[in-house]
Order: structure tokens, then sequence, then C-alpha cells
């Protein structure tokens, strides 16, 4: 495993040992990782979301909108 040293001001080294002494973590270096996994997972997910809006955006202007048909489609995959 790697090491990483980081500076962090009082405030910030206040609210991680709060952190630990709550029992939410066990140490600095679990913190940390935390931070990380969480940071990756909104990345990921900020990443789906603008594939998603870019495909929307691609796929041309809107079409008319039928109701009953989508309500239909919408009872078929149940």
């Amino acid at each position: 495993m790697a090491s990483l040293h980081v500076s962090i001001t009082d405030p910030m080294r206040d609210w991680v040992e709060a952190r630990i002494a709550s029992g939410d973590y066990a140490n600095n270096s679990d913190y940390v990782r935390d931070l990380i996994r969480k940071d990756q997972e909104r990345s990921e997910k900020l990443a789906a979301m603008q594939a998603a809006i870019t495909e929307g955006i691609e796929s041309g202007a809107a079409g008319p909108w039928d109701k009953e048909a989508f309500l239909k489609r919408m009872q078929e995959n149940l």
C-alpha cells in the first residue's frame, strides 16, 4: 500500500479527529480512503449523467409524445 502525506489546516485536523473519536472511522487513513471512494463514485455518476445528456442531445429533436403508448410500454416492462 502506498503512502501519501498531506497538509491540512488545524480546523480540518480537528474535524478528522472528531470523526475518528465518534467511531465513524478507525484512523486518518480510513477517513481519507472513504473520502476518495466517495469522490470516485460521485465522478462516475456525473460521467454517466453527462453521457446520458449527450446521448439525448445527439438523438435529435423530440417527436410527438403518445401518453397511452408510453403507459402501455411501461406496463409491459413490469
